[in-house]
């Protein structure tokens, strides 16, 4: 069953969220967990925003899908191949995980100066269950953030504010 916030909008993706700390409350107390689950579901964010301008620009044969300035342009960070979703979510079973983690936060910070020292980079570290790490970028991957429609629900603010509570 579904629930609906205070402006009745539906809010499909709370079981998700819960399993998403579930997987991590096992080693670290809350307020661990909810960063490193909200750091992935920032990256997903960003990834999925980035990927429906990419998608776009891949059928319009005058423009460059891997040209920074197209997404400058508008208003949607750039997401270096490194740190898309997509190759996030085909290495999560890898042991490296939390290392390619944290290089794909550098990277999103390096091309965007708005995030510099902003994204948390210790995903690597060795008390970072990594199979659980794994699950949680499978379980986040089922989840849509950034395109149109979720933007136009601010599914992002919705997300944040089911953390803070």
């Amino acid at each position: 069953m579904k629930k609906e916030n205070g402006n009745g909008a539906n809010l499909g993706f709370e079981q998700k969220l819960w399993l998403a700390a579930d997987k991590m409350r096992s080693n670290m107390d809350a307020a661990e967990y909810k960063h490193v689950v909200l750091g992935l579901i920032f990256l997903k964010y960003i990834s999925d925003a980035f990927n429906e301008i990419y998608e776009k620009l891949k059928k319009d044969p005058s423009s460059d899908p891997e040209d920074v300035d197209e997404y400058i342009s508008r208003r949607v960070f750039w997401v270096p191949k490194e740190a898309r979703w997509e190759y996030l979510a085909n290495n999560a079973k890898k042991p490296e995980i939390g290392k390619i983690i944290d290089e794909a936060m550098d990277a999103i910070e390096k091309d965007n100066h708005s995030l510099k020292g902003v994204l948390q980079k210790n995903y690597a570290r060795p008390a970072l269950n990594k199979q659980r790490l794994g699950e949680l970028i499978d379980l986040i991957g089922t989840i849509g953030l950034g395109d149109k429609e979720s933007r136009s629900k601010d599914i992002l603010g919705r997300v944040y504010e089911y953390f803070l509570g």
